[in-house]
């Protein structure tokens, strides 16, 4: 789509200049009609940088996490400022990035501008914008606090992220250090260690039976190594589409939460994203019922949306949430006795905050001492595998140095 660089008047003589990508000069004619203003002047922006970067180059159809994070943060704080709405997404739409950005948040404002209410215009985009997100700025709206309801839903955003983030970065090293632990071996056995065959075969030495296994083990990678690499990609592709069935995929994502090593940390992040968004949802005054069916949708793990539509069927006969809940198991203690908490004080809002952040500094410190308990384990494997390699060829050599004598 093109881009116009144009000047403007708008009510009361004021001039406005800007860039508006639209499909030609009518339609920014069009736009800024609706806006109030007249158009009067209108030229293609030639300083546009180029197209193709200016889109993406890996094209996505939604807000990126941190896209969706730093708009909701600034328009927080703008109308906590006191600028009205109309304002306040002008002032994204003309500090946008890039041409996607400025599209989308042009179209919402469009949106508003016609008279609807902000939580319309972002139902529009539910790629962009999730069910949770919609009917939090709902709430706000109907409640008179739509600042106050960005500014918490920016929080759980930043944190939401802030946790993905903090696992990403801690098993950057490890898969790293992993790869090139792999890569070692591979060289050294389709690429070292062949070249000292022949050297043994000239001179008729019989090799150990750990110098042969080596060395068969080097031919067969160097031979099938990438028919193997092919046929895992394979595989793991039909996994991942079977895995999309929800029967399998319930079944995986409750084996998953109970494995010796991972499922404790598995169940700390389900357990903190739960309660993040359930605090922030009851905080913003939606009724428990309706934001356990919201809930159930960004929890990640099918196991655990089971678990919670179980126990919502429990609150609606009476029985609390944290009763029903701790019937599957799933969730760790704390999680429950917060919550059972907080049901007995009325507050369960703010306990399931406070819950929130316990198990986000649990996930943390769980992550820390998988990595620090992966790293020294990956790389004694690592020299294990290269010593084992390395004694192999020496043995080999040592008996070859026999038969010289």
């Amino acid at each position: 789509m093109p881009a116009f660089r144009y000047t403007a008047i708008g009510a009361g003589g004021k001039l406005s200049e800007g860039v508006l990508d639209v499909a030609d000069e009518m339609a920014l004619v069009e736009h800024l009609r609706r806006q109030g203003s007249i158009l009067m002047r209108a030229e293609p922006d030639g300083r546009r940088r180029l197209a193709a970067l200016d889109i993406d180059i890996f094209r996505r159809d939604g807000l990126r996490p941190q896209e969706a994070a730093d708009i909701t943060r600034e328009l927080a704080v703008m109308l906590g400022a006191g600028q009205d709405l109309d304002r306040a997404l002008r002032f994204l739409v003309e500090t946008a990035s890039n041409a996607r950005l400025r599209r989308l948040l042009g179209d919402i404002r469009d949106t508003v501008r016609d008279g609807n209410t902000l939580a319309v215009a972002l139902s529009k985009h539910p790629r962009s914008f999730s069910r949770l997100y919609v009917g939090l700025v709902r709430a706000g709206e109907a409640g008179g606090a739509l600042s106050q309801t960005l500014e918490r839903l920016a929080t759980l955003l930043e944190r939401e992220r802030a946790l993905a983030s903090t696992i990403t970065s801690a098993l950057i090293y490890p898969s790293v250090l992993m790869l090139a632990a792999i890569g070692s071996v591979v060289l050294l056995l389709t690429d070292v260690l062949p070249q000292f065959v022949p050297l043994f075969s000239d001179n008729g030495a019989t090799l150990p039976f750990s110098t042969q296994m080596m060395i068969g083990a080097g031919s067969i990678i160097g031979r099938w190594g990438l028919a193997a690499l092919g046929v895992l990609a394979l595989v793991l592709f039909a996994l991942s589409r079977w895995l999309r069935q929800p029967g399998p995929r319930l079944a995986f994502d409750r084996l998953r939460l109970r494995l010796p090593l991972f499922g404790g940390l598995a169940r700390e992040v389900m357990a903190a994203r739960f309660t993040r968004t359930l605090g922030t949802l009851l905080i913003n005054g939606m009724p428990l019922i309706t934001a356990l069916d919201i809930v159930r949708e960004t929890m990640g793990n099918t196991a655990g949306a089971e678990a919670l539509e179980s126990a919502a069927v429990g609150a609606r006969g009476g029985a609390g949430l944290a009763r029903p809940l701790s019937v599957s198991g799933l969730f760790p203690e704390r999680t429950i006795h917060l919550l059972q908490l907080g049901e007995e004080t009325a507050q369960l809002g703010a306990m399931a905050l406070r819950a929130a952040e316990i198990h986000e500094e649990k996930t943390r410190l769980a992550v820390q001492r998988m990595v620090s308990l992966l790293t020294p384990a990956i790389t004694i494997a690592m020299g294990g595998m290269i010593a084992a390699i390395v004694a192999s060829l020496v043995q080999a050599m040592l008996g070859l140095n026999d038969l010289a004598h």
